[in-house]
Parts: C-alpha cells; structure tokens; sequence
C-alpha cells in the first residue's frame, strides 16, 4: 500500500510550528527520523514542499537531504537532481528588495526576507502595520509588471515570479521516478498551499490542511504537531491514521 503513494509536505505551520521570526523556527528532534523512515516506506516518494530556500531547508535536517521544492517550486531536487533558481536572473527583483528594506526601516515589527529570487514582507511582529505592508508590497509588484505576482499568506505577502507555485512543481514530481504513477498527498497549512490542493485533488489525490481557514483540501487535522503524531505512526507502524481512502 505504502508504494501507491507519494507524500508532499509543506514546511511552516505544517511539520514545524510559525514563529514570529522567520529565521527562528525549530524542527522537532524526531522529525528527521520519521521522514528518513517514511521515505523508506515510500521508496523515495516524499518531498518538502516549501516557500523557504533549499538551502535554509537542508540547514535545518544535516546530515539528511529530502527532495525538495523551495521557493514555491522556483528551485526543486527530485531524485538527487537539483534546479536552483540565480538571483542573477532577477536584476528588477533586486533593486525592488532593496527599496522596501529602505521603506519598512522605520518600521518596528515589518521584517523583508529575501529569499534572493523571492521577497517577502512579514507583519506578524506588528498586526497593525498590516494595510502599511500590503500596500507596499502591492506597490512592488505593481512597479515590476506582469513577470511577477503577490503570494499572500498568514501574515505574509511574498514577491516572486509569475512562473512560481506549489500546484506547478507537484506537477513536475508527478511526471518523475518514484512520484510517478503514484497518488499524490499534499499537507498544508496557509493560503500558499491552495494551489497545491488544486493540483492534488484534480490528480485523484488526497489534499490535507493543518489548521483553520477556509480550503479546498478534502481532510483538516489541528496542529503540526498532531501531523507528526499521524507521519510516526505511518513511519514506524505501516498504517495510515489520517487517510481516508475516497476515491
């Protein structure tokens, strides 16, 4: 049963709980035991599917290395083979990063991370600069034309080229070894990740969502850490406590 599946997963609010800073986030100790263990079970079949860098992703699980999407699908490894996306390539992105770290300074709370072929501009430190930083970034994006689109989240509004989105890069998984063939299950927690439902349920698949929020993911569990309760109990006991099969 295991080697019907492959297993997509987000990685904030989903295996790992939001904190305020981006850069402060903490991976459970278990985690990357239960993710080599299910990987095996899967034969290869599971990959993070993230806004953060591969880079931050592969700092956080040393010595492992998963397949990935990073960037919202802008830079992948499937199978060992990595695509990462050049800075370089994005000359109006940089000078546009640039101009909001000048704009948000004063402003305490308003953090830009740049995630080099991304931006995005946090709030969560200060819930009312909200209408302040979504002006600026719609601002931002509006300045650099069609190339590049607005990914809202929670607390969030990222920059990044039109071409990027997790429905996209799933897709891409899905057309090679060992994802191919496969029914797909995508977890997710934020507004990001809708697509990536999308993507999934149209595939046949299973389309789960941590937490509240309005959705089109078929399943809701509560919080990361019951997502990691339900991802030990595959690794290390075979079954599958949070799927229903619907199809």
């Amino acid at each position: 049963m295991n080697q019907d599946y492959a297993l997509f997963l987000d990685f904030d609010g989903t295996l790992v709980d939001i904190v305020e800073r981006p850069d402060a986030v903490v991976v459970d100790p278990a985690l990357p035991r239960i993710l080599t263990t299910l990987q095996d079970r899967l034969g290869g079949a599971l990959a993070m599917i993230s806004g953060r860098p591969i880079t931050f992703l592969d700092g956080r699980f040393v010595p492992h290395q998963f397949d990935m999407a990073g960037l919202h699908g802008l830079e992948h490894r499937i199978a060992g083979r990595l695509s990462m996306c050049d800075p370089d390539e994005h000359p109006a992105l940089r000078e546009a990063a640039e101009r909001l770290s000048e704009i948000v300074a004063d402003k305490a709370g308003v953090l830009i991370e740049d995630k080099g072929c991304s931006v995005a501009i946090h709030w969560r430190l200060a819930p009312h600069e909200k209408e302040f930083a979504l002006a600026t970034a719609h601002a931002a994006v509006e300045a650099l034309g069609s190339d590049y689109r607005l990914q809202h989240g929670k607390a969030v509004a990222e920059i990044l080229p039109s071409a990027a989105g997790k429905g996209k890069v799933i897709e891409r998984f899905l057309h090679e070894p060992p994802y191919m063939g496969r029914r797909p299950i995508f977890i997710g927690d934020d507004l990001t990740d809708e697509n990536g439902f999308k993507t999934v349920n149209a595939h046949g698949g299973l389309s789960i969502r941590i937490g509240a929020g309005e959705t089109v993911a078929k399943v809701r569990l509560g919080t990361p850490a019951d997502l990691r309760h339900c991802l030990s109990t595959w690794a290390f006991e075979g079954s599958l406590p949070f799927i229903r099969d619907d199809r």
